[in-house]
Formats: C-alpha cells, structure tokens, sequence
C-alpha cells in the first residue's frame, strides 16, 4: 500500500463516537478494540485531530501496514460491523477428531459398566480404554472432558435415592392417601403420629481421647470396641411439635407392640383413635399386638389405632424418618459405650426438642405431587372402543 492511502475513511459525529465507547469500555474482545483504533486513526473527518499514515498507525499500534490498510478497505466496501469484527471461518483450521458417530460411542462406553476392579469410570481411564478399542487412535484427556461436560455426563457420580417400585399404581395411590392424610386437620383425640425406626451401634473408647485447646482441635484415636446394637423407636407429632424416641435390645413384634401400648395409653391416654403412619415392616401391624398381649387387652389397644403405611420406596412421606436424621446428627455422631449412657443422651436430647415444641409444616400436597411427579402417573390414551388405555 505505500506510505500513503488512496481512499479516504470520512467518520460522522456517530460513528466516531460508537468507534471511541468501543476503544474506551475495555469489555469488548481485544480484536474489536484494535480495530476500533485503527479506524478513528484513519479518520480524516472533520472531528480527526491528527492525520495518521498507514505507516505511523502500524507503528503505534505494533501491526503491520497491510493489516491496517485491509481494516480500512474492508470498512469502505462493506461497513462498520465487518471492519470491527472478525470474519467467521466456514470450516475449523483442524477437522474435529470426534464426529457424531464417534461421539454416540463415547458416550456409550462412559454409560458402560466399568472394567473389571474399578469402581467407576474415570477420564484417564476413559481415554484409554477408547485407545484400546480403537474408537480413536490418539485423543487427550482434555478432549475426552469438553464431550463429557458437553452431553452432561458423570460417570464418577452415583446420586442415592429411593427408586419408587415397580408398581406404579400401587406407589402413587399409598402415596396419595399420606398427602391427604398430612393435608387433613387432626386434633387431641385424634393425633397423627409419624413413627419410624432405627439401631445404633455402642462403641467405646480404647484410649481416651484428648480434648480440644486453643489451637488444638480434639483428638480420638481410631480404635474403638464394640459394645453392642440398640434399637431405636421414634414417634413423633409433627403437629404438637412432641417426639418420643426410646432404645431397646431388640426391634421384633412384642417391641414394637410395647411401644406402640406405651404410645396408647401413657403418651396420649384420652385419645379416641391415633392415626400412626409408619413404613411396610412386618411388625408394624395388629398381629403384633396380639403375639404380644392377651386378646382383650390386644382389641382395646386395636379399636384406638388407625395405621396408615408409607408405598414401599417412599420413606420419604415419613417425617419421623427426618426427625430420626436430627437426632443423628445433633446428639448420635459419637462414640456412646453403654446403654445407660444412650438412654440418658436420648432423654437430654428429647427434652430440649420438646421444649421448643419443633414442628413440621407439611407443604407437599396431592395436587403437587400430580405435577412434580407426573412420570409415575399413566398416561391414558383413547381408543376407539371408548376405554381409555392406561401406559406408565
């Protein structure tokens, strides 16, 4: 091009000021705002200060003289926007390795079991075993990352919940007598109450552990001695706010049958009828009561208890089971040795909780569950016959 410039860049009042916001913010990308300076030095408008040779904005610039003089050609024949903006390639420098066939295969080994003695898959592993069965002869790990975090997947991750059963039908409709049985009033006669079960194991200290200073956390060595299982029963009124949880030895009928007597006639004596909502145990029924008393004493306490049960797989409608995980973590993750000393912590703990009168607000109603947990409903299909077609 020489030192001189054949054509002339002529910039309004608004384009020269677009061109300076562009060149001043600092948020636009580094090419944009090179090219906005190379134009408004080109400028020889009326609002230029200074005329500039190809060869001085070069040098100012630290470009070559052809780049600036191709910047103000392409800002003459096509436009503002081409000139600032880098022109998109129609084809990548390097063809990509990994197509879209290639890319079903990836993803289907990463939705493989993993070899034999490894627990998952990982992206080093990933990589050679694509190596080894030749899908791609040479790929890195980085390239094996990007379509990995692409396509959402990881392989590395097992997320654990409850799997509803396979009956469907059978699920949503014990499901849906729980959430009405949440949504409805109760009173004093007629408490709902949640109960749920749990063991523990008793361990003890072989040394004895060193209490914490300034500067000095706490330390127990990693011995311990077995000390036996106790079985924990938590009843719990989410609408009073009470709880009960006790230990025993062991969780079997006659367990379960004392605990439930105690609940009767102890914890709420003037009860006509509690509504127990408990999980699908094979204890937790009638006929416990009568393996354990005699039959009248077992029909009173029947004719007072109405049970209701959890679908299987759905622990999760029972908030005993979370008042279980407060007790877990607030008064549990420790090393208690005996079972006086269990009973006596289960009692603090009970008493405290009581005395805030912690509730549960139920939220989740039959009409919610209808929307969030739409894929366990049928699908119903007309037919020509008039009755409609049920598909899970």
């Amino acid at each position: 091009m020489g030192k001189g410039r054949r054509d002339k860049v002529l910039l309004n009042t608004e384009q020269r000021r677009k061109l300076e916001e562009i060149s001043r913010n600092g948020y636009a990308p580094a090419k944009k705002i090179l090219h906005a300076q190379v134009l408004l030095m080109c400028d020889e408008g009326e609002g230029a200060t200074k005329k500039w040779t190809d060869e001085q904005i070069s040098l100012a610039l630290n470009l070559h003289r052809n780049t600036v003089g191709r910047i103000r050609k392409r800002f003459l024949e096509q436009g503002e926007q081409p000139a600032l903006n880098r022109s998109q390639r129609k084809s990548p420098p390097v063809p990509a390795k990994i197509d879209g066939h290639t890319e079903a295969r990836i993803i289907a080994l990463c939705c493989s079991d993993p070899p034999t003695g490894r627990a998952h898959w990982s992206l080093r592993l990933l990589t050679q075993e694509i190596k080894n069965r030749n899908i791609i002869t040479e790929i890195a790990v980085e390239t094996v990352k990007k379509h990995i975090k692409k396509n959402e997947l990881r392989p590395w991750k097992i997320q654990r919940f409850c799997i509803p059963e396979r009956d469907l039908a059978r699920f949503i409709s014990q499901m849906e007598v729980v959430l009405d049985l949440y949504s409805q009033l109760h009173s004093e006669l007629e408490p709902l109450i949640c109960m749920d079960e749990a063991s523990i194991q008793l361990t003890g200290h072989v040394c004895e552990p060193i209490k914490a200073e300034p500067g000095h956390d706490a330390k127990e060595d990693y011995h311990y001695t077995r000390e036996g299982v106790q079985a924990l029963f938590m009843f719990f009124d989410p609408n009073r706010g009470w709880r009960r949880v006790s230990n025993r030895d062991h969780r079997t009928r006659v367990d379960w049958a004392i605990e439930v007597r105690r609940l009767l006639d102890e914890d709420y004596p003037h009860a006509h009828k509690v509504k127990l909502l408990c999980d699908n145990l094979n204890t937790h029924n009638i006929a416990s009561l009568y393996e354990a008393f005699p039959a009248p004493e077992a029909h009173r306490l029947a004719r007072k208890l109405e049970i209701h049960y959890t679908p299987r797989n759905g622990s999760w409608l029972n908030v005993a089971e979370m008042e279980l995980s407060v007790l877990s973590r607030q008064c549990l993750e420790r090393r208690i040795s005996s079972v006086a000393e269990l009973s006596l912590e289960l009692a603090a703990w009970q008493q405290e909780r009581n005395s805030t009168a912690s509730k549960v607000i139920w939220r989740f109603t039959t009409e919610d569950a209808r929307v969030k947990l739409k894929h366990l409903y049928p699908i119903f299909e007309p037919q020509e016959s008039g009755v409609p077609n049920a598909t899970f």
